[in-house]
């Protein structure tokens, strides 16, 4: 009897075992589609200032409580290859610009939902992609003509405050105002005067310090750590020298073991006590050529504290070398990797070291002196009352200082609250209306993706959309005798108590966007979404690694209580 022949599947001999693929044939760009849409939904409520908060669990068991994209896809480990690369742009576009990170997500994944519908229309994707193409390139240039206002001079408070405010009020609504003034103090503390191009966002760090409300917070010039000297000398008021070492400041050891024989009880005194003159001498040194102020980057022995406190240093301990860094650029100081008296090139200069108390925690001050224009790093100090809402508050900062760079590049500002997005949606739909054949489709379908903006901001701060969205979409149509730019900055009132004042002009609220920043996420969103759409087959390889243990216990295994 010859043996049966089981059928298996077609191309089971073209891969290793364990491969998976999904091909256009089962729906691949469906099933790519729906995947983006369930991420861009997920962040979809948290845009805008009236945005919904999300607690996430990273696998660390850390909780996270945040409104930033960023954050939120940092944390998730997203695995779908169709959804990475929306996850790509949107970490592009927080690197570059600092913002509108969620506005590529949601844009990108209202795109996708739109083609879904076109595919089921009978469109191509290649069709899709060429009339989302030319949809993106149109609305960038039509972008250049909606430009309202723009940040004259970045060394005044108030220009730089017309883009720090909107940005900081969209992650934390209510103490924007107070968050935008320790931001615009901090960066032009630091803001080079002759070349603010250089303006680097490193310079602004922040230290946050449980305890306490918001209000508390204030700026300081140079840099703060939230730890007191390891030494008894607390603070140093005169101008002094400083010295960074990245060794321990101990009895140095040798690189290879060593066996050290001892006669008797003389010479073992003797060995401690050579080891203890040399310490002397080396601390000696270092306090003869001027130095007040030491850095250390490893540990600091025992025995040599001693010393150190005896020849009246002070000494700190900094165990993360990016702060490391920082202080040598406060100070001007070049790291040592070797104990010992240091050339006056590698020492550094600080004005004042002190030790205060901020709340119950001790920290340590690096200021520079008022007189000098601009000091080299400015420490905003947050306080609050706990550490998810100081760790969202740092979130924000980072966003503002960053949107500081992104204006340096282009100072140009669009007008905010989704009053670009209406005019953006009516000038698109107008193209696609000339554009002849399939294309005009999805350039429509382009246009109509825009609407998300407006829709979510309303719908977050509770207002009706059905009733707001056609308001503001009759604003944004000119009459006959009105210029068409009379209702470009009419954007939408979070703040609003019933419909007649749902609309508000944004010119006199100041709610501005970032030209650059806008400009960059529409283009990557479109970019994101047109690399999915290109993809009709999935290849998943088997996973390396060797067979996974079982995580429950199997049952009725005899070791084990059943």
């Amino acid at each position: 009897m010859s043996s049966l022949k089981l059928p298996s599947a077609p191309n089971s001999g073209l891969f290793k075992q364990g491969y998976q693929t999904q091909s256009n044939a089962d729906g691949a760009i469906n099933r790519n589609i729906q995947a983006c849409r369930e991420i861009s939904s997920m962040v979809a409520t948290s845009i805008g200032p009236c945005g919904k908060n999300k607690i996430i669990v990273n696998h660390l068991q850390k909780i996270i409580i945040t409104n930033d994209a960023a954050t939120m896809l940092r944390e998730l480990d997203v695995v779908h290859p169709a959804v990475k690369v929306l996850v790509m742009a949107s970490d592009q576009q927080e690197r570059e610009m600092g913002d509108n990170s969620n506005y590529v997500l949601v844009f990108a994944g209202e795109l996708l939902s739109l083609a879904e519908k076109l595919v089921i229309l009978g469109l191509t994707p290649t069709e899709i992609i060429q009339g989302y193409t030319l949809a993106n390139k149109f609305a960038l240039k039509e972008l250049e003509s909606l430009v309202v206002d723009q940040v004259d001079d970045v060394t005044v408070k108030s220009e730089l405050l017309k883009i720090v405010k909107p940005i900081i009020s969209s992650k934390q609504f209510g103490s924007a105002e107070i968050i935008s003034e320790l931001v615009t103090e901090a960066v032009l503390n630091v803001l080079p005067r002759g070349n603010p191009q250089a303006f680097n966002v490193d310079s602004v760090r922040v230290v946050k310090i449980m305890g306490s409300s918001l209000e508390s917070s204030f700026v300081l010039r140079g840099m703060v750590f939230p730890r007191p000297p390891d030494s008894h000398v607390k603070s140093v008021k005169q101008k002094s020298k400083v010295a960074v070492f990245t060794c321990p400041i101990d009895i140095t050891t040798t690189e290879t073991k060593g066996t050290v024989l001892l006669h008797n009880a003389q010479e073992m005194l003797d060995f401690s006590k050579g080891e203890e003159q040399q310490l002397d001498t080396l601390v000696k040194e270092i306090h003869d050529s001027g130095v007040r102020v030491i850095i250390a980057g490893a540990g600091v022995g025992e025995l040599a504290l001693h010393y150190l406190d005896r020849y009246g240093l002070l000494v700190i301990k900094v165990p993360s070398k990016f702060d490391l860094r920082r202080v040598c650029r406060v100070c001007g100081a070049t790291p040592s990797p070797r104990l010992g008296a240091l050339s006056p090139e590698e020492l550094g200069e600080i004005d004042v070291v002190e030790t205060t108390e901020i709340g119950s925690d001790q920290v340590t001050v690096f200021k520079q002196d008022k007189n000098t224009s601009s000091s080299l790093t400015s420490t905003i100090v947050i306080r609050g009352a706990t550490q998810n809402n100081l760790d969202d508050i740092e979130r924000a900062i980072d966003d503002g200082v960053s949107a500081i760079k992104g204006v340096l590049k282009d100072s140009r500002l669009l007008p905010g609250a989704g009053a670009v997005e209406a005019e953006l949606v009516r000038r698109v739909t107008a193209y696609g209306e000339k554009t002849p054949g399939l294309l005009q489709l999805a350039i429509k379908k382009f246009a109509e993706a825009f609407e998300f903006l407006p829709r979510t901001i309303a719908d977050t701060a509770g207002l009706d959309t059905n009733e707001v969205i056609p308001k503001l979409y009759a604003a944004h149509t000119p009459a006959e005798e009105q210029s068409s730019s009379e209702g470009l900055s009419i954007g939408i009132n979070i703040e609003a108590e019933s419909l007649e004042d749902s609309l508000v002009d944004i010119s006199h609220e100041g709610i501005y966007d970032l030209f650059i920043s806008k400009k960059n996420a529409i283009d990557l969103a479109t970019e994101a979404v047109n690399t999915v759409l290109s993809v009709d087959q999935i290849i998943v390889a088997k996973r390396a690694g060797g067979p996974v243990m079982p995580q429950q216990p199997r049952p009725g295994n005899w070791d084990q209580a059943d």
